[in-house]
């Protein structure tokens, strides 16, 4: 996983609410293995629309979604959190999240900020014509306006995305422990350790 801790740039200002996990991903974007190419089927139903905020040249390769209550809401597919990151997005604002989603979104590497409804208007205000600033170190959501939004998050979710550690990288940093407890669980109970050929 990619450390993550400043990302600058344009947002896309969505601001829908309820987003579910199916219109974030179709269900016959479901049949992949493979995360790559997911960003193509991302917001697929609403890219049909002419004119959406997905396909505008203004917003090509944002890093930021600026989205309403309740994202990621439905059912536990992570692919969600795949189509997202495959199309850049880095960061989630919105006033509330679906805890499963929440949860992929981090084990994914993707940053879900909350904030209040007043902030999210704002920052899709902003977002129209001007770039956007999160801080994941400093907890904070900045515009070159003045603007200045604290959030919270769980520290060791802070620290697995500033250290970019996914759940791999969190048990090889244990790796020195774990040779010493299995060095001396060798000495304790030999039966155990299998028979070098």
């Amino acid at each position: 996983m990619e450390k993550l801790n400043i990302v600058d740039g344009r947002a896309y200002p969505f601001g829908m609410k309820n987003v579910d996990t199916d219109i974030v991903i179709p269900a016959h974007w479901l049949k992949t293995i493979s995360r790559a190419g997911l960003g193509k089927g991302a917001f697929e139903v609403l890219r049909k629309e002419p004119g959406n905020v997905f396909d505008d040249p203004d917003y090509a390769g944002s890093p930021i979604l600026i989205a309403g209550d309740n994202f990621g809401c439905g059912s536990s597919r992570e692919h969600a959190a795949w189509a997202l990151a495959d199309l850049g997005i880095k960061v989630v604002i919105a006033p509330s999240f679906s805890d499963i989603f929440s949860g992929n979104a981090f084990k994914n590497g993707i940053l879900t900020v909350v904030l209040p409804q007043e902030a999210i208007d704002r920052l899709m205000e902003v977002a129209r014509t001007d770039p956007i600033h999160v801080d994941l170190e400093h907890q904070t959501v900045t515009t070159q306006f003045q603007d200045r939004f604290q959030f919270e998050i769980d520290p060791f979710r802070k620290r697995c995305l500033l250290g970019g550690l996914d759940e791999i990288g969190l048990t090889l940093g244990q790796a020195d422990a774990i040779g010493a407890f299995e060095a001396k669980d060798a000495g304790t109970r030999p039966w155990l350790v299998p028979a070098v050929a």
